[in-house]
């Protein structure tokens, strides 16, 4: 099985992990619940890690 982005994909979970980061940072200076940093960075985490290992697709 061939897994690969297709750009619009990417572009999606790229800014899903801005927007996760930014309500990290927030609640990071808010000194807000813990819960909500560790939901916050995991997401992040997991969307640039699956942009950082997962291959783009290619034109064909």
């Amino acid at each position: 099985m061939d897994f690969t982005l297709t750009p619009a994909l990417a572009t999606v979970i790229f800014v899903i992990a801005c927007l996760s980061g930014y309500r990290y940072r927030h609640v990071w200076k808010a000194e807000g619940p813990r819960w909500q940093l560790w939901l916050f960075g995991a997401v992040a985490a997991l969307c640039l890690g699956v942009l950082g290992f997962v291959p783009m697709q290619t034109a064909p």
